[in-house]
């Protein structure tokens, strides 16, 4: 949803799979009653989606890869391209679901007026993304790594990561009231740092020719190996989470 990355629906489930996995008390959190309508927003390959829908919900998932909108279609799933910052409902839903997405968008007030426009009066807002430090030694490895190698140019960061005393604010600024909202710090194994950043940072080296990207994902991994890696437990990765509910006013 506006961002840079670009999408593989077959590595990202192959890899990435905890995303969605750890993602089910989000779920919870939303609690889909029958026949409710909800937009799950950013929907990735749809893992989460064909959850809500086994509560016999209205489900509508959009995504603005092409790639994960097929799969997710694929699952038998209403789905459509589409951005966070730009929705074409009005006052249709009871509820929005959102997991691992709004970190991705910039303009973050321009997409919450868009989740409040999408739904009904009293109707809840449900996500989950990255918080303020999410990632920070990847971040910091990364940017190091970029500083080392001057051909590789300027490191633009993909990502929007807010505190949750500043997301408080813009969610009470933009019409809704805070139901619940909880900062979660959440160390999360992964397969290999190597297969994260094809999949999560492709967008950060996009430019770079495949000698170049090859060498800066070593370098990442080498300067990481001694802070997120151990024999006993592999790669956990230093993921801090911003959970929260809420109600259009």
């Amino acid at each position: 949803m506006e961002e840079s990355n670009s999408w593989n629906a077959k590595k990202y489930s192959k890899h990435a799979d905890f995303v969605s996995n750890l993602a089910l008390p989000l779920v919870e959190l939303l609690e889909p009653k029958a026949n409710e309508s909800i937009l799950d927003l950013g929907c990735g390959e749809g893992t989460l989606a064909l959850e809500i829908k086994k509560y016999d919900t209205k489900i509508i998932a959009v995504d603005l890869s092409s790639d994960m909108v097929e799969k997710t279609k694929n699952k038998g799933i209403e789905a459509y391209v589409s951005s966070a910052t730009q929705l074409d409902f009005d006052n249709k839903f009871d509820a929005v679901f959102s997991n691992a997405v709004l970190h991705w968008v910039k303009d973050s007030k321009l997409a919450l007026n868009q989740i409040h426009k999408v739904l009904k009066k009293d109707g809840r807002f449900v996500a989950e993304f990255g918080a303020k430090d999410n990632i920070k030694q990847l971040i910091d490895a990364m940017q190091e790594v970029f500083s080392s190698n001057k051909e590789y140019g300027k490191f633009n960061n993909p990502w929007n990561f807010q505190s949750q005393e500043d997301y408080s604010e813009l969610l009470e600024q933009n019409g809704f009231k805070i139901q619940y909202i909880k900062t979660i710090v959440r160390p999360t194994p992964i397969d290999d740092i190597l297969n994260w950043l094809e999949i999560f940072a492709n967008g950060i080296i996009s430019h770079l020719n495949e000698a170049e990207k090859s060498n800066f994902k070593n370098e990442v991994k080498n300067i990481l190996k001694d802070k997120l890696y151990t024999k006993k437990d592999g790669w956990v990765i230093d993921y801090v989470r911003l959970r929260l509910k809420a109600t259009k006013e």
